[in-house]
């Protein structure tokens, strides 16, 4: 388990070209930062339809271990956030759980 949730703005999902390269990168921030086994990790994009708030909603489940420090978290969501302006250029709201 890391799980990443990707929730997109349906109006915005045209602006994402590289899934599978988002998704390359990601998978690679949980195993490089978060040391997640490949065979546990899980990312999903859901299409859905505006209401209010950024147009990108991003949620990450993840099991407590050791090495998951609170510098480590703060490490992988501010690598996440860049990764994912850097292939939407737009801004996400990322919530870990």
């Amino acid at each position: 388990m890391p799980n990443i949730t990707f929730y997109i703005s349906e109006d915005q999902s045209d602006r994402i070209t590289g899934f599978q390269d988002l998704t390359r990168t990601c998978f690679a921030l949980c195993t490089e930062i978060l040391n997640a086994e490949p065979d546990n990790i899980h990312i999903i994009f859901v299409n859905v339809r505006p209401g209010c708030g950024h147009p990108i909603y991003v949620e990450l489940f993840y099991r407590l271990t050791e090495s998951r420090t609170p510098e480590v978290m703060d490490k992988f969501m501010h690598e996440l956030d860049a990764v994912i302006r850097l292939s939407t250029a737009l801004t996400a709201r990322i919530r870990c759980f």
